[in-house]
C-alpha cells in the first residue's frame, strides 16, 4: 500500500476513534446531588421534585435528593462541594457570601444562583390566651424556632438577637410539625416559621381546638433598624382568612428561596435543568409537587436576586430576554 494512502487510512482511523470517545463522553452519565431541607418540609419537597423530573427527563443527569436541615446546612454543603444543588434563603445565602453568618465569618463565595423560586414570609404564631400580642412578648417563654442549621432558626436568632430579646427566650429548636402539635398542646407558648403560605405546619396548628393568633414583625424590626441591616427581608401581609380562626392581617417580613448550584457544576446541566423545569409543563409539574410552586416564573426568576448566577443561569435567562442583575444591590 502506497505510504500516501496508509497515511489517509490512519487519519481516518483517527478520525473514527476520536468520535466515537466523544460521543461517548456527551452520553457519560453526571450524577448530581441536591440538597433539600427536613422530611415533610416544603424545601425537601422542592428538591425532591426537582431531582426526580430531571433524571426522568433529562438523559446524561442522575439527579439524588438528600434531606437536610436546611438553608444554611446547604449552603455549607453546596459551597464546600458535598452537594451540586441545593434551595437556601436569600438573607442566608447574601450573608454567606459576605462572611456574616451568626457565628461563622467564613465566606461562601462557591454557591450560585439558578432561580429565585417563592417567596417565604415569617409567621410567629401563639395561642390567643398566652397573652402574647408582640414579640417583646416572648420575653421567658418557649419558643420552637425550626430545626438547627435551619434558614428558619438563623432568621429567628437575627430577628430576636436585634429586637434585643434573644437571650431572654428559652428556644428549642425542632421542627415545624412538631411545634404545631406542642403548641396545639401548650407545652410551648409560640412557633417560629420561615415558609411560603399557605404553610402545612401552620394550618396544622390552627386547625387543632386552641384558638390561635398570627403576631405582627414588621414593625417592631423597622424600630430597631432590623431591615436597613438585612436588606434582602421584605414586608409582606399575610392576608386575614389564609389560616382557620386568624381574622385579621398579619404584617410581618419575608425572604425569598432560591435554587442554587457549586461552581463545581457544568453550565450544560445548569443550563439543562432551568430549560427543563422552567418549560411550561415543568411548571405545572412542580405545582402538582407543592401548590407553594404557583408562583414559579420566568418573570419572577431573578427577584430579590443577592448573590452571582451560575455561568448556565447567566445564560438561559439572557436567552429568555432576562436582565442580569448587578448583585453588588440587592434587587426588587
Amino acid at each position: 500500500m502506497p505510504v500516501r494512502n496508509l497515511f489517509i487510512l490512519v487519519a481516518a482511523v483517527l478520525l473514527l476513534t476520536t468520535s466515537l470517545c466523544y460521543g461517548e463522553e456527551e452520553k457519560a452519565q453526571v450524577r448530581l446531588l441536591f440538597s433539600g431541607g427536613p422530611d415533610g418540609g416544603t424545601f425537601q419537597y422542592f428538591s425532591n421534585g426537582i431531582s426526580t423530573r430531571l433524571t426522568k427527563n433529562i438523559s446524561y443527569l442522575q439527579v439524588r435528593n438528600q434531606s437536610s436541615a436546611g438553608s444554611v446546612e446547604n449552603i455549607r454543603r453546596v459551597n464546600r462541594g458535598m452537594a451540586d444543588f441545593g434551595i437556601v434563603y436569600a438573607g442566608d445565602a447574601y450573608l454567606a457570601r459576605n462572611g456574616r453568618l451568626l457565628n461563622d465569618p467564613t465566606v461562601y463565595n462557591n454557591t450560585y444562583l439558578l432561580a429565585h423560586l417563592y417567596d417565604a414570609p415569617a409567621h410567629l404564631l401563639t395561642t390567643k390566651n398566652s397573652g402574647i400580642k408582640t414579640p417583646a412578648d416572648l420575653t421567658g417563654r418557649k419558643v420552637a424556632i425550626g430545626g438547627a442549621g435551619s434558614g428558619a432558626a438563623a432568621s429567628a436568632e437575627r430577628y430576636f438577637r436585634t429586637l434585643g430579646i434573644w437571650s431572654q427566650i428559652h428556644t428549642l429548636f425542632i421542627g415545624y410539625s412538631a411545634a404545631a402539635t406542642k403548641l396545639q398542646k401548650s407545652e410551648i407558648d409560640a412557633m417560629w416559621v420561615l415558609a411560603g403560605i399557605p404553610n402545612a405546619s401552620i394550618i396544622q396548628a390552627t386547625t387543632g381546638t386552641v384558638p390561635m393568633r398570627l403576631i405582627d414583625t414588621w414593625e417592631p424590626g423597622v424600630k430597631v433598624g432590623l431591615f436597613e441591616k438585612n436588606p434582602f427581608y421584605r414586608r409582606v401581609v399575610i392576608p386575614a382568612g389564609t389560616y382557620n380562626g386568624i381574622d385579621a392581617d398579619c404584617v410581618t417580613f419575608g425572604d425569598a428561596a432560591f435554587w442554587v448550584a457549586g461552581k463545581q457544576v457544568k453550565e450544560t446541566a445548569t443550563y439543562d435543568a432551568l430549560a427543563d423545569i422552567y418549560s411550561s409543563e415543568g411548571l405545572a409539574y412542580m405545582e402538582r409537587v407543592k401548590s407553594t410552586a404557583r408562583s414559579m416564573s420566568p418573570s419572577t426568576a431573578l427577584k430579590n436576586i443577592t448573590i452571582p448566577l451560575h455561568s448556565g443561569a447567566i445564560k438561559f435567562w439572557s436567552e429568555q430576554g432576562l436582565e442580569i442583575p448587578d448583585v453588588n444591590t440587592v434587587t426588587e
